[in-house]
C-alpha cells in the first residue's frame, strides 16, 4: 500500500541556450524511481504540461538495468508521457519534491517563478525539497518563508560540479548554459560539498536533499525513502 505521494519534476526544455539538444536525464529519473515507487506513488510534473523530453545521451550512455526497464515500462513511460503541468499541482498533495537532472532545467525551471513558488510551499510545509545533479539549480529562485534568503543559505548542498562540467560539450556558462550551478549555490550562501567527479555524494541539510551527478541519484532515493519512511 502506498504511503503517501511525491512529485517528481522533470524538464519541458528540449535546447540549451545555443541550440544543442538536452532533456532530462534517463538514470536520474530511472534510479529514484525505482527505489521510491515500492512504497510511495509517484507522480509528475513539468513547465509545459504532456510529455517530457529524454536527453538522447543519457540514453546511449546509460545502460545499467534500471534505465533501460524505466523506458519499457509502461507504468513509468505513463508518467513521463503525461505529466501535469507545475502550475497546476499543489505541495498539499505530496510528501515530498524531486527534481530530476539534465541541463534542461536551468533553461525551464531555474527562471519560473511559478516553479519558485511551489518550491516555496514545500519548503514551508517542512516537506522535503529534493533534486539531483543539475536538479538543484532549478531551486535557485525558491526563498525561505517571510524573507529575501535562498533556501541554500547557511545548509550544505551539492550540485553538479564545474569540475564535472568541464568534461562535457555544455561546458560554457554564457552561450550554452545560463550560468554555473557550482557558482550559484555558493553565490546563494550555499556551504558546498562535493567528492570527487563522477562519484557518490548525496548531502541532507535544512530540509534540502541534494545529490552531484547521476552516479548519486539511487543514493539521494534512498535516502529520501529512509527520512520520508521515518517522519
Amino acid at each position: 500500500m502506498s504511503k503517501g505521494s511525491i512529485l517528481f519534476i522533470f524538464t519541458s526544455a528540449d535546447k540549451v541556450l545555443d541550440g544543442k539538444e538536452t532533456g532530462w536525464y534517463l538514470p536520474e529519473a530511472a534510479h529514484p524511481y525505482y527505489v521510491l515507487s515500492k512504497d510511495f506513488n509517484i507522480e509528475a510534473a513539468s513547465t509545459k504540461g504532456g510529455a517530457v523530453p529524454l536527453d538522447e545521451n543519457s540514453k546511449k550512455m546509460f545502460t545499467d538495468d534500471e534505465s533501460v526497464k524505466f523506458l519499457s515500462d509502461p507504468k513509468a513511460q505513463e508518467l513521463v508521457k503525461n505529466t501535469k503541468k507545475v502550475s497546476d499541482v499543489k505541495a498539499d498533495d505530496y510528501l515530498a519534491i524531486f527534481v530530476v537532472g539534465g541541463h534542461g532545467p536551468l533553461i525551464d525551471l531555474a527562471p519560473s517563478k511559478e516553479f519558485a513558488k511551489l518550491v516555496e510551499d514545500f519548503y514551508a510545509s517542512k516537506k522535503v525539497v529534493s533534486a539531483v545533479c543539475h536538479g538543484p539549480a532549478a531551486l535557485i529562485g525558491a526563498k525561505k518563508p517571510n524573507s529575501s534568503e535562498s533556501i541554500f543559505n547557511g545548509i550544505e548542498a551539492t550540485v553538479f560540479t564545474n569540475s564535472e562540467e568541464a568534461q562535457t560539450p555544455y561546458n560554457d556558462f554564457v552561450n550554452t548554459l545560463p550560468f554555473s550551478p557550482e557558482d550559484k549555490l555558493k553565490e546563494l550562501g550555499a556551504k558546498f560539498v562535493r567528492t570527487e567527479d563522477w562519484g557518490v555524494k548525496v548531502v541532507y541539510d535544512g530540509g534540502v536533499l541534494t545529490g552531484q551527478n547521476p552516479a548519486s541519484a539511487g543514493a539521494l532515493g534512498e535516502k529520501l525513502k529512509e527520512i520520508l519512511l521515518s517522519a
